[in-house]
């Protein structure tokens, strides 16, 4: 019998998303360029208070022109040094 791993948390469907997480989705598909929200974000929109927070804080440290700031890095810099 194989080890399976089975998921604790049910992510958020982007079709079932409102409120909040409907927000934060369309903002982290804007500032990211992307047209899904990646499995992370589905997973931490069970609870939008965290998701918010999460996404806000991120944003400004990979993301520093969606908030004003100059960045000094690429985002495509940022985003391999993020992955590392």
């Amino acid at each position: 019998m194989a080890n399976e791993r089975v998921a604790t948390v049910s992510p958020v469907s982007e079709a079932a998303a409102t409120g909040k997480v409907a927000e934060v989705f369309a903002d982290i598909r804007r500032t990211k360029g992307i047209d899904f929200v990646p499995n992370m974000w589905r997973v931490l929109a069970t609870h939008p208070d965290h998701l918010e927070l999460m996404w806000t804080r991120l944003k400004a440290i990979m993301h520093p022109e969606a908030v004003g700031r100059a960045s000094k890095l690429d985002p495509a810099t940022r985003e391999a040094i993020a992955l590392a």
